[in-house]
């Protein structure tokens, strides 16, 4: 068979300006880079030791999704979290969090109740030791298995999607510890519907951890 021109093997090797894009990625939907913070490039470059180049190929592509913008006055900037777009995110998460949970219900087994499980008991621990970033790291595990376990690839990549986007604009949302209680609870609910089977009840139990964390930290910024 003859190799097309166009299906060359791609290098393994990650190009200088992804690694800048993942680098810049990660600290803004982390806040280590603030909404409306100022990028410095040149510092940005000396750190990452690359040259200007790449940090300005991976700008432009976080500028493309609407996390970077450039002022005239003031460079590069990290946008700021824009309330309305964040509820909008949630209101996603609603209708898809309960597809996805209605779906694993319907092919639950005992292995992702017990990998749920080991997420909630995880997340026990890290509520003991008020470890808020092991906390979000946790729940995002925990929604990630529940959309694996719905079948679909593609509801896996939109529910990844939205938990980043949501992270994002959690850099602005309260993070106390009580609410954590409640997010646990409510995963308890989930878990509890998967286990007996009961898809109607997974799939609202799913929506309504949705809409209470909408009352958290979108209504609770008020």
């Amino acid at each position: 068979m003859v190799e097309k021109a166009w299906a060359t093997r791609l290098p393994a090797i990650k190009s200088k300006a992804d690694l800048a894009y993942e680098s810049l990625h990660e600290a803004i939907v982390a806040g280590h880079l603030a909404p409306g913070e100022r990028v410095n490039m040149d510092e940005l470059a000396r750190n990452l030791g690359v040259s200007k180049i790449p940090i300005r190929e991976a700008v432009k592509r976080l500028e493309s999704e609407g996390l970077l913008a450039s002022r005239a006055h003031s460079g590069v900037v990290v946008t700021r979290v824009d309330k309305t777009e964040s509820h909008g995110a949630f209101l996603a998460r609603e209708v898809l969090d309960g597809l996805v949970a209605r779906l694993a219900a319907e092919r639950a087994d005992d292995r992702l109740l017990a990998d749920l499980q080991g997420v909630q008991d995880r997340m026990r621990g890290a509520l003991r030791t008020k470890d808020t970033d092991e906390l979000h790291r946790l729940n995002s595990e925990f929604h990630r298995l529940l959309a694996e376990a719905s079948g679909y690839h593609i509801l896996a990549e939109v529910t990844e999607c939205l938990l980043v986007t949501i992270r994002r604009y959690r850099v602005t949302a309260p993070r106390d510890i009580p609410n954590w209680s409640a997010v646990i609870a409510e995963h308890d609910e989930i878990v509890d519907a998967l286990r007996r089977r009961d898809s109607v009840a997974a799939e609202a139990a799913a929506k309504a951890h949705t809409v209470s964390q909408v009352g958290h930290e979108i209504e609770g910024q008020d």
